[in-house]
């Protein structure tokens, strides 16, 4: 991979994110559980693995911290901004997601979909003029630094998983937030394209890039992540060091059978 140096991002005197016993209405079309009492405080700078068996919450507490599953009771903030209704907007400048599958635009190019990371920042009226020279040269030196240089102009749906991830990444940086939401990026990659992809994170992280991440592969979580939350039915059942994770992780699954 391309390294190639980039602006550390600025870090917050304040928590990332803060929740207090958060919780969230089930609902059904999700087929998970609802949170049942999240509390848990995410600083500026770390890299948290979220891990868990299917169905205990991970990808609801993700979609709670952008207003995409209502909050019932407790709360969540955001650098301090509370998540509600009116300040979702504010929220989901801050925070860049990436769900299962990338979400990107198979027909478009590599370069066009780390674009449109910017079409959130443009008006309607602005974006029918297309993108500019600073968008597209911001959108080229990420595909560089990213190892893509090459494939900047291929149609996304021809490139690797590996490659279309590094794409989805690069398209949540030119959304510019300050924390990173992952839910399973490495999903359905080879061993190569796994560790592409959770060197860049690290990279990434390492420039201090707030990154929150669901993952299933144990030794992935201890080698790239220094703390870890174990989600079990709507609750975290464990919140510490990652090198302690064996042992709590083997529990909660024993729990869940």
């Amino acid at each position: 991979m391309h390294q190639r140096s980039q602006p550390s991002y600025t870090a917050s005197v304040h928590p990332a994110i803060v929740c207090v016993d958060l919780q969230t209405a089930y609902l059904p079309s999700l087929r998970r559980s609802a949170l049942q009492g999240v509390t848990c405080t995410i600083q500026p700078g770390e890299f948290v693995a979220v891990l868990g068996l299917n169905g205990a919450g991970k990808s609801t507490w993700l979609q709670s911290l952008l207003g995409l599953v209502p909050i019932q009771s407790g709360s969540a903030h955001v650098h301090y901004t509370p998540i509600q209704a009116a300040t979702i907007p504010q929220i989901r400048r801050e925070i860049g997601i990436l769900f299962q599958g990338g979400g990107l635009v198979p027909q478009l190019t590599a370069l066009d979909n780390v674009l449109c990371g910017r079409l959130g920042q443009r008006s309607s009226w602005q974006t029918l003029f297309g993108f500019d020279s600073r968008d597209r040269a911001q959108a080229s030196q990420l595909l560089h630094q990213f190892g893509l240089r090459d494939s900047a102009h291929q149609i996304t749906r021809r490139l690797s998983g590996g490659q279309r991830q590094r794409v989805a990444i690069a398209r949540l940086l030119m959304q510019s937030p300050s924390i990173l939401l992952l839910d399973e990026p490495t999903a359905g990659l080879d061993v190569l394209a796994t560790r592409h992809v959770m060197e860049l994170l690290a990279q990434l992280n390492h420039q201090g890039m707030t990154i929150i991440s669901v993952l299933h592969d144990l030794a992935i979580a201890q080698t790239y992540a220094r703390r870890a939350l174990i989600f079990e039915a709507g609750r975290i059942l464990y919140d510490g060091d990652c090198h302690n994770l064996a042992v709590h992780f083997k529990t909660a699954e024993q729990v869940e059978r």
